[in-house]
């Protein structure tokens, strides 16, 4: 097999890591607020909102240590041993314990920083800046892929139930286990790509940077620089909102659609048909954005702006849709209404324009990292999971509080000023590439 198509083969398995883990951990995210809610034990008293906020908490200070990790055990281990902490946290739901149920969410928050450090990593190692953007899309639309599985799977599991059992929680949570496990072996087949030949001198300088710089304090160093210390901050505001978004689509409007009791019987199981609607907009995005990179004249900025109306769009039809104590409603639901009847099909439509718009973001910001520190990419990649996941732990925490109409005002906002610092950082990296280009020259 070529260089290239050996490359491309490992951009695949990874997607295919991704989706069977992530097929496990963002279902068991979706309906966890919900489950908790319908487990009948008088000695547990935890919130789905507060493990995920504990989990993004930890996963933004973990970021500080990911680079070091990676760089010693190798991107291949980091991924498998990340996600078996993944699988633990799944599994723990078969017959959750307060103490065991926090005790996951910090363990998953480190797995998760190492785990998405070395996941940019592969990518970049295995990328070129003319195939970054389409191994970005193929990522991405692979991984999305388990936004449709997992959540087929519950709305098959669950449809016609009011009350969540026991059984109905075990049998689930049992399934994602062995799903998530499938997809922590599959990086095993990932194949270390061929290196590209360096200069002699290139190859000296390498050795005595390793013999006078440490790991940790080289990973610091280019931490810093991707915050924007040197080279301007290319990562790292534009990654706040998507941050808040994962919060709301992965398992804030979830929560608000299971809560809607104007939807019928079937409100749990809409749960499940929300979740693939994010996901058919997810892939959709990643598909066709992430190819779209290859158009230079094109550009990453239409893509971005696009993404913006397409998530206002969905903002406000939930505002006239959801009612406003959706999030935050007991398990019996809520018996208010919003502005307009409510439609299931509306509903369903704003899932879909929650992924579509997502996709617009994470494509080009995967895109525009990779591009920008191809040579570094791992601090890079830490910088961005970092702030993004930072935002997310604050959002989930504020989503046991705020109303549904706050929580949309705060996301307009944030999703506004994303937009205008990606402008500003797309065009210090075109300007930079244009820069490299001509001292080539």
């Amino acid at each position: 097999m070529s260089p290239e198509g050996k490359k491309l083969l490992n951009i695949v398995i990874l997607g295919f890591g991704f989706m069977f883990m992530f097929t496990a951990f963002q279902t068991c995210g979706n309906i966890e607020q919900t489950v908790l809610k319908s487990f009948n034990n008088t000695e547990f008293h935890g919130s789905g909102y507060t493990s995920m906020a504990i989990i993004y908490g930890v996963f933004s200070a973990s970021n500080m240590i990911a680079p070091s990790v990676v760089t010693v055990i190798g991107p291949q281990l980091s991924m498998f041993f990340s996600g078996l902490l993944y699988s633990g946290y799944i599994a723990m739901f078969i017959y959750p314990y307060t103490w065991s149920f926090y005790t996951a969410s910090v363990l998953v928050g480190v797995g998760a920083a190492v785990l998405w450090t070395a996941q940019g990593n592969v990518l970049a190692i295995n990328s070129t800046d003319g195939t970054i953007g389409r191994n970005s899309g193929i990522f991405w639309a692979l991984l999305q892929f388990s936004l449709f599985f997992g959540n087929l799977y519950i709305y098959c599991a669950w449809h016609g139930h009011v009350h969540i059992t026991d059984m109905d929680r075990q049998t689930v949570f049992i399934s994602l286990t062995v799903i998530s496990l499938v997809g922590c072996f599959l990086f095993f087949l990932i194949r270390k790509p061929d290196p590209e030949p360096a200069p002699p001198e290139a190859a000296e300088v390498l050795l005595q940077a390793e013999s006078t710089d440490s790991l940790w304090s080289r990973a610091l160093d280019a931490f810093g620089e991707c915050a924007g210390v040197r080279r301007g901050s290319v990562g790292s505001p534009p990654s706040a909102p998507s941050g808040l978004e994962l919060t709301f689509y992965s398992g804030v409007y979830g929560t608000c659609i299971g809560a809607m009791t104007r939807f019928g019987q079937d409100a749990k199981s809409l749960i499940g048909i929300s979740g693939i609607c994010i996901g058919i907009g997810e892939i959709l995005g990643g598909g066709v954005f992430g190819m779209l990179n290859k158009c230079r004249s094109f550009g990453r900025n239409p893509v971005v702006l696009l993404g913006l109306v397409t998530h206002y769009t969905a903002f406000f039809l939930i505002f006239l849709n959801i009612a406003s104590d959706a999030p935050i409603a007991p398990e019996e639901g809520t018996h208010l209404q919003a502005y307009i009847t409510p439609s299931v099909g509306v509903a369903l439509l704003c899932s879909f324009l929650l992924g579509l718009g997502d996709s617009c973001f994470n494509t080009q910001l995967l895109s525009i990292i990779g591009f920008t520190f191809r040579d570094n990419s791992a601090p890079a990649f830490a910088v961005f999971k970092f702030i993004q996941s930072i935002m997310a732990a604050l959002a989930f925490f504020y989503s046991n509080y705020l109303l549904l109409h706050w929580q949309l005002l705060i996301l307009v906002l944030a999703g506004f000023l994303g937009t205008v610092t990606f402008f500003l950082a797309e065009w210090r990296a075109e300007s930079s590439r244009r820069e490299s280009d001509y001292d080539s020259i």
